[in-house]
């Protein structure tokens, strides 16, 4: 680890064009389409994952033994003054370190697909609960449909525990693409609180996709139209139903149960 430059002058104006493009990165607005992660779990774990185009924010107070993770040669280390760091963060508790860096691309995980879609999900710790059950579970992908939070939000971030940092993720996934995914062999399964098929019930073995909707809503008339199957995950109480990131949880659960009993079937083709 090469020591963070605190022998620098910190930075201390918020006017500064890189301190403004820290804060843009924050807030979802940045203009070249880096995201910022904070504190040093966080920073961590973006670390490791070999980040390109990076930059690392110091506040003066923060100690950098606290990271546990060699900070490589290319990226770019700016000190700042604790005043400045704390209003760039636009956290209630800043942690002192910051890094901003263009979201990476991982490549597809192996095995037969499981390819978890988030559909028109709004709550960013919903959808950072799945990306984080969707890497426990052993999903090849996630994907998120148009309308959906963005999974750089900054609480989607921290809800995925840095599994954001890890999966592959596809932004603004269409019904088209989902349709021609189904060509290809995909069978595509859809989350609804009622009248599926029990979820236990379902071969979750083969290539497959699982649609979870929107938190009050649910699916849209377009995503159940696609589905192969209904499934229902009975709720035996007095509750209705589930929360999205339960409902979600469940069934990678349950697929991942089934695959790890039975031995997998055709992975999905390769696209043209």
């Amino acid at each position: 680890m090469h020591s963070p430059p605190h022998s620098a002058a910190p930075i201390t104006s918020h006017q500064n064009a890189r301190v403004r493009q820290l804060r843009a990165a924050f807030a979802n607005q940045s203009r070249d389409g880096r995201i910022a992660v904070e504190g040093p779990h966080l920073v961590a774990e973006a670390l490791r994952s070999n980040p390109s185009n990076a930059t690392l924010f110091l506040s003066e107070a923060f100690d950098p033994t606290r990271l546990t993770v060699s900070i490589p040669r290319s990226v770019e280390q700016i000190l700042l003054s604790d005043e400045v760091f704390d209003r760039a963060a636009l956290t209630d508790t800043p942690q002192g370190v910051a890094l901003l860096f263009s979201p990476p691309t991982p490549p597809t995980r192996p095995g037969t697909a499981l390819l978890l879609v988030a559909c028109s999900l709004q709550d960013p710790g919903n959808l950072g609960t799945l990306i984080r059950s969707a890497e426990a579970f052993g999903a090849t992908a996630l994907a998120t449909t148009p309308n959906s939070v963005s999974p750089w939000n900054q609480k989607t971030l921290r809800a995925s525990a840095g599994s954001a940092l890890r999966m592959p993720i596809t932004i603004g996934l269409t019904t088209d693409a989902l349709a021609k995914l189904q060509r290809s062999g995909v069978r595509i399964f859809a989350s609804v609180a009622r009248n599926g098929i029990p979820y236990h019930s379902a071969d979750l073995t083969a290539p497959c996709a699982i649609l979870v909707g929107n938190e009050g809503a649910g699916l849209a008339p377009e995503y159940l139209a696609l589905a192969d199957q209904l499934l229902t995950i009975p709720t035996p109480g007095q509750v209705e139903s589930l929360n999205a990131a339960v409902a979600g949880s469940v069934l990678l659960a349950e697929a991942a149960r089934q695959r790890a009993a039975t031995p997998q079937k055709s992975s999905l083709r390769k696209q043209k």
